[in-house]
């Protein structure tokens, strides 16, 4: 049979390779007068046009093809109109014709698209429920600059990318369509033509929700339906969440927290389990691993695909929604990890998405992490940086998030990051910054603190980079707070330690203060100490399992008494012997017995003692929270010091790092009169031997260590000792 004679914008259409096939179907003017309808519809038999209050005017097939049409030619036909079809197997319905509806997106929306400046991307790109000329559907829009042809595809036509062509709005590289008739929960995915004819599916990046792996499709979101509970919460947050207001933030892999045999909890649920708990133990916050939707469950969450879509591994959008108003109408604060420095390779995610290394870097020496096996975000492109500073802000917006905590950021700020010489390529100026990163994470920070105040950012940084935690007026990077790892390892490295060697890494210890007040710290003992063959906490400790609960009491007790905000990841709080495993429940069983019982009753006084005196957070970024009373006493291993208010008031910290109990160990006090001891990780409630004050001791008229008063303590062995002056 012979091709039908079609003109070139024609045979797009029916070869499925249209920029524009609004250009050729829907309603127009025919150049011999009179109006043309064209409608293009794989499988359908019979198609007739429904004039609105006419009865039905049967379309001719153009032979060859799938296109029906019918030529008024006479006057002139604007009618609103649908149309009925009748496939092969005589099934007849009717539906709106797709292409005669106008646009979607607004001049605008491209122009600041262009820019990178359009900040609530989230709200016009992907699909959305929407009204459009009075017709309920779904719009769809898709960045992809480089794709011959690009259509919506779903079970509403088959999965066949030729029904659904998407047009492309002038040179933004924008496709878009409006489909009536659908609505929230139908599946869909992009079909791309590359420009060297290959035709492959993606996951929409802008997708609200995503399947439950492994299927990878994309799922229709309508979020205006859940009811908001948690307006006394936000709008307090500025001041909860303020420097000199605590912070003690429980880490939580939501898929291993706990499990329901061996089943996932679901949102809803693990919201009233996560709350109770956390109320108890007197955490203030909760930070999930990456909840961003993933492929991979080994991955933890690190490897994104969906930045604006939360896991359907525990519920829907709105389940995940409960759960932050649950947090939130319980006085707990939810943070979330973010992952902007790169993505995975999966083929129906970011990678290569239009055949053309669009959110990556064409050059592997900038675009890949070869340690990772993904690519790096290309932050020089206006559209990618626009990209990830959307779902930045749509966590916070449509989320109520109260902040991020950002992977990787060593990763970003260096080019030459994990690469050998050779390996990366030097900046404009030969240097091994990533200048387009750093102004990407400026410009994040800045909007985040702009339009959300109170919301908290913060940086897993490990390098010297200054000013991570200062302003960007002042030309730091933005960020709310750092995590102080160089704490972390010297810490560890340190309680690692037999202690009879101690005495000779003393100092290990005493170093963090140098710095202390350089960056705003959150000090964390997080998943990634204890995973990879690390070992969990307790067995990092020396000794018998005595020595190691001690140990881990006193660490703890280190931790919140020493300058910065907290972090403590799932587990440590009670010390599970095993190794985090990401695919199964945390040691709950554990828990009931000693000595791991008595770790986590002490970090539970520990959290509430931090949470009820000011002098444990009030001042922790700046170095008049903190004053040395003795940080040379190497030979007894035996750190003390004083930790103060905003008011002056104070606590006396006092750490014996040795088994070795101390009687009667003279300690320098700058106030007078009785001290209580409020803390004392040697008690025997908390598994230890009970060595104490007797609940407290009072001044002698004796300065010692350069303060004017003194009182001689029993130090318990292994222990942290913590003393108030009673009228505080």
């Amino acid at each position: 049979m012979n091709k039908p004679i079609l003109s070139p914008e024609a045979w797009a259409i029916v070869e499925a390779r249209s920029h524009d096939p609004f250009g050729w179907l829907g309603r127009h003017y025919h150049s011999e007068g009179g109006v043309v309808i064209r409608a293009n519809k794989p499988r359908a038999e019979k198609m007739w046009i429904l004039p609105e209050g006419d009865g039905a005017v049967a379309m001719q097939r153009i032979e060859g093809t799938d296109i029906f049409e019918y030529h008024w030619q006479e006057g002139d036909f604007d009618s609103v109109y649908r149309l009925k079809i009748e496939n092969i197997e005589g099934h007849t319905w009717e539906e709106e014709d797709v292409y005669r509806f106008s646009p979607i997106l607004g001049e605008m929306d491209l122009h600041l698209i262009g820019e990178g400046n359009h900040f609530e991307k989230y709200k016009i790109m992907g699909a959305h429920v929407r009204e459009h000329e009075g017709v309920w559907g779904v719009g769809f829009s898709v960045w992809a600059p480089s794709a011959d042809r690009v259509s919506v595809v779903g079970n509403f036509n088959h999965w066949d990318g030729r029904e659904h062509q998407m047009r492309v709005r002038g040179s933004s590289g924008v496709w878009e369509l409006f489909i009536p008739g659908l609505r929230e929960g139908e599946v869909y995915k992009f079909e791309l033509r590359a420009k060297n004819g290959d035709v492959f599916e993606k996951a929409d990046p802008y997708a609200q929700q995503m399947e439950l792996r492994p299927a990878t499709a994309s799922v229709v979101h309508y979020p205006n339906a859940y009811q908001w509970k948690d307006d006394a919460w936000v709008k307090k947050r500025a001041e909860t969440q303020a420097f000199d207001k605590p912070m003690s933030i429980y880490e939580v892999h939501p898929g291993s927290w706990r499990r329901d045999g061996g089943d996932y909890i679901n949102y809803r649920d693990m919201a009233h389990q996560l709350v109770e708990y956390c109320q108890w133990m007197g955490y203030t916050h909760i930070e999930l691993l990456p909840i961003t939707e993933h492929p991979f469950d080994g991955s933890w969450g690190y490897q994104t695909v969906g930045y604006f879509a939360p896991t359907s591994r525990f519920g829907t959008p709105d389940d995940f929604r409960y759960f932050i108003d649950y947090c939130h109408q319980n006085s707990i604060g939810v943070f979330l990890d973010w992952v902007p420095a790169h993505f995975p390779k999966d083929a129906f995610g970011l990678a290569r998405f239009d055949g053309t290394p669009l959110y990556e870097h064409s050059d592997p020496r900038l675009g890949e992490h070869k340690d990772w096996g993904t690519y790096i975000f290309n932050f020089g492109r206006n559209e990618v940086r626009n990209f990830l500073i959307a779902s930045a802000l749509f966590w916070l917006d449509e989320f109520h998030i109260d902040g991020l905590r950002v992977d990787a950021v060593a990763s970003m700020l260096y080019l030459d990051y994990s690469r050998e010489e050779g390996e990366w390529v030097p900046n404009k100026y030969g240097g091994r910054e990533n200048l387009e990163a750093v102004e990407f994470l400026k410009q994040f920070n800045h909007l985040v603190h702009e339009r959300f105040p109170g919301a908290v950012t913060m940086a897993e940084e490990s390098t010297s980079w200054p000013m991570v935690s200062r302003p960007t007026y002042l030309g730091g990077l933005g960020f709310t707070m750092k995590w102080n790892m160089g704490w972390m390892n010297d810490t560890l490295s340190y309680f690692e330690n037999d202690p009879i060697y101690r005495t000779y890494h003393h100092h290990q210890l005493t170093f963090s203060m140098v710095y202390a007040f350089t960056e705003n710290f959150i000090l964390p003992f997080s998943h990634d100490e204890v995973v990879h063959g690390k070992g969990s906490m307790p067995g990092k400790m020396p000794g018998d399992d005595w020595q190691r609960f001690a140990n881990l009491r006193l660490l703890y007790g280190y931790m919140y008494t020493h300058p910065g905000k907290k972090l403590q990841f799932m587990g440590l709080e009670f010390g599970q012997w095993p190794e985090w495993n990401f695919d199964t429940s945390l040691s709950w069983d554990q828990s009931n017995f000693m000595p791991h019982r008595g770790l986590q009753l002490m970090q539970r006084d520990m959290n509430h003692l931090y949470k009820n005196v000011p002098a444990l957070h009030e001042v922790d970024f700046e170095s008049g929270g903190f004053q040395w009373i003795d940080c040379n006493d190497a030979e007894h291993a035996i750190l003390s010091y004083i930790r103060r208010d905003k008011n002056g008031g104070i606590v006396v910290v006092s750490l014996n790092l040795t088994p070795v109990p101390r009687y009667g160990y003279r300690l320098g006090v700058p106030k007078p009169g009785h001290y209580r001891e409020v803390m004392n990780t040697d008690s025997e409630l908390y598994g230890g031997a009970n060595i104490g004050n007797a609940g407290g001791v009072d001044t002698d008229d004796y300065g010692f260590m350069d303060q004017p008063h003194s009182v001689t303590l029993t130090l318990p062995p292994l222990s942290c000792v913590i003393l108030r002056p009673d009228e505080e």
